[in-house]
């Protein structure tokens, strides 16, 4: 946000700048949903919901595991949430006690070390690499369980800032490994439906007892409506309930009855990806000849994971000098990863394809 913020402040000075800071879609919400958020307009009339959500909502998700995974969950372990952002505090509160040791994969999204951090949970980062095909696997679990017991797990596949895909029976095997050693599992599912290369999984295919996160801000381009939900086990329905309707009350009305449309906007939603797609090739195809050979699979998401060692190592540094003399702004590695990170830094491909090329443009050009 520092860096978007920067670039915000330049453009304001008149400058062009080509946005691949910020992980949020460049297209609009469907159709269908702003449709649907103008006749909820017309009545005219919010309120409360459920603190787990409106029930329409709720059967709506419920069904959508039903057509997309095959699986059969009930609406009353659905929660409802003001962006998947809520999901992850209601998740830790609800879970977990103070002091509590939380496993996380490392590059990750920063900010599930932050919240556990001010909720006086301790934070253990489990490096991946080329190795381990950048992602947990059952031996690193077990083996920073020994170091000091794990109480949770968290995964997210697609991944942030990486893109990587966990392989379904590679989340098979890691789950089950969590269970057998008493750890909770939550899984980051807010990527799924932008995958390129294998397929993402959803973790309650292998566990009634797994946490799932999940949002209509990525695949469904609703960031500001700010709605997203959980699927909870049937012990932590009532606990989460309780704590929403203290910390929230409930989700924004009119965003839950807009989203209940995005599952009918498949076909719109499938040309976006299909952007993001042609983006993702364009950049994997280019960034090479401009010395940025080393990044990590590219999976799903909309990041490229790339190193900057060819050229500092100090990404927070080249970022900045990235964005003042080529106008190209990128997010720097250290807050995804606090040990690797100063020589990686995220780049967004989830403006246009257009974007894109101006991007790959500018950079060669400044470091030619």
């Amino acid at each position: 946000m520092e860096v978007l913020q920067a670039a915000v402040d330049r453009e304001a000075a008149g400058h062009r700048v080509v946005h691949m800071e910020v992980g949020q879609p460049g297209a609009p919400a469907p159709r269908p949903v702003l449709e649907a958020a103008r006749r909820a307009l017309e009545d005219g009339r919010f309120g409360y919901t459920e603190a787990l959500g409106a029930r329409r909502l709720r059967e709506r998700i419920a069904r959508h595991y039903g057509d997309s995974y095959g699986i059969d969950v009930p609406h009353t372990r659905i929660a409802v949430t003001t962006g998947s952002s809520a999901g992850f505090n209601l998740a830790f509160l609800a879970a977990f006690d103070v002091g509590d040791r939380i496993g996380l994969a490392m590059p990750g999204y920063p900010a599930y070390r932050n919240l556990l951090g001010a909720l006086g949970l301790e934070v253990a980062n489990i490096g991946t690499s080329a190795e381990s095909g950048y992602v947990v696997t059952p031996e690193m679990l077990i083996a920073a369980h020994g170091e000091s017991p794990l109480k949770g797990l968290l995964i997210a596949s697609p991944a942030n800032p990486t893109g990587t895909v966990m392989q379904p029976e590679a989340l098979g095997a890691l789950i089950e490994t969590a269970e057998d050693l008493g750890i909770r599992f939550i899984s980051d599912e807010i990527y799924h439906g932008l995958v390129y290369q294998g397929r993402a999984e959803t973790a309650l295919k292998y566990s009634p007892h797994a946490i799932v996160i999940n949002s209509f801000s990525k695949y469904y381009c609703m960031t500001g409506w700010r709605i997203g939900w959980m699927v909870l086990p049937e012990e932590l329905v009532r606990p989460i309930e309780r704590i929403a309707q203290n910390l929230y009350i409930s989700a924004p009305d009119i965003s839950q009855r807009a989203a209940i449309a995005a599952f009918d906007a498949t076909e719109e939603l499938e040309t976006v990806k299909a952007g993001y797609a042609a983006s993702r090739n364009l950049l994997l195809d280019r960034l090479p000849a401009i010395g940025f050979g080393d990044f990590y699979p590219v999976d799903g998401a909309f990041y490229v994971y790339v190193s900057v060692r060819g050229f500092s190592n100090d990404s927070v540094d080249f970022t900045r000098r990235m964005l003042t003399d080529a106008g190209v702004a990128a997010t720097p590695g250290p807050d995804f990863d606090t040990e690797r990170g100063h020589a990686w830094m995220r780049l967004s491909f989830a403006g246009t394809e257009a974007d894109m090329c101006e991007a790959v443009e500018r950079l060669g050009n400044w470091l030619a």
